[in-house]
């Protein structure tokens, strides 16, 4: 079999779409809707929008559980990305039937804590020379030659409503900041649950308040917001008015598997991340 050279962003990514070598045929179009030639990939899942979450790294014969939120995802432009929590990893592959050559690798070199450290080590160690993968109940696995292996698998999205979202990101226009820190290094844990009767109710990093949320597609319509009014320290009473801000009025918003980002009209707005199912 000729083997086929690809560039990723993540090595993980491009296990993905090894793996999804199965039954049944997603094809790239191009604008006259035809297909595009050599873009057939053969996938028993969904090639493009599928977020894999990775669920555990076995090296050495030690199994080490992933940090909440390691992920990779393909876009519906081939376009592909990974999240340990902290850094990203890049690297050039080569593809020979179910085995894949992993290449030179580069990654962000972001100082993490010490426990996504050490995560991120094992996965570099992991992505060493070959790999065979294996799709099994929609489970994801690549072994290397020596045994160690990463196992992932496909992750849902959430619904807006009666999913616990906490906000970790600020938006101006096309740009997220990370929010405020104490002198502590610690951001206030704000969060939102749209409830089935209209509602929306949470906290602001400090208060907490309720309101009424009118939902469609793609818009939000906030009522009168009611909240507690204990006087908090900085930089909480920033974010606290950044975010009553948003939830003033009518707002954008759009959840992307398991995150959530609301734009208020003149650009500014804030993402969220879903937690467990409200009850």
């Amino acid at each position: 079999m000729r083997k086929q050279p690809v560039t990723i962003v993540t090595a993980l990514t491009t296990l993905s779409l090894l793996v999804l070598a199965g039954c049944g045929t997603e094809s790239g179009r191009g604008s006259d809707g035809a297909a595009e030639a050599g873009s057939a990939v053969q996938s028993d899942l969904p090639l493009t929008d599928v977020r894999w979450s990775i669920e555990s790294l076995s090296v050495d014969g030690k199994k080490t559980a992933a940090p909440a939120g390691a992920s990779v995802e393909i876009d519906s432009k081939g376009r592909v990305s990974a999240r340990t929590g902290c850094n990203s990893i890049g690297a050039k592959a080569t593809i020979d039937g179910d085995t894949i050559t992993v290449g030179e690798k580069q990654s962000t070199q972001i100082g993490c804590p010490e426990e996504l450290a050490a995560f991120e080590k094992a996965l570099d160690g992991a992505f060493e020379g070959k790999l065979k993968a294996k799709v099994e109940d929609k489970k994801l696995t690549l072994t290397s030659a020596g045994g160690d292996s990463i196992s992932m698998s496909a992750e849902k999205p959430v619904p807006l409503v009666g999913t616990g979202w906490t906000v970790t990101s600020l938006v101006s226009g096309g740009t997220a900041s990370s929010l405020p820190k104490d002198k502590k290094g610690e951001s206030g844990k704000a969060t939102l649950t749209f409830a089935k009767d209209g509602t929306v109710s949470g906290s602001l990093g400090c208060n907490t308040f309720s309101a009424p949320a009118k939902t469609t597609d793609s818009t939000i319509t906030f009522g009168p917001v009611r909240s507690t009014k204990k006087i908090c320290p900085e930089p909480g009473m920033s974010l606290e008015r950044k975010l009553l801000k948003v939830l003033d009025g009518k707002v954008t918003y759009e959840v992307h598997h398991r995150e959530l980002t609301l734009k208020a009209a003149d650009g500014t707005g804030f993402g969220a991340a879903a937690g467990t199912p409200a009850k």
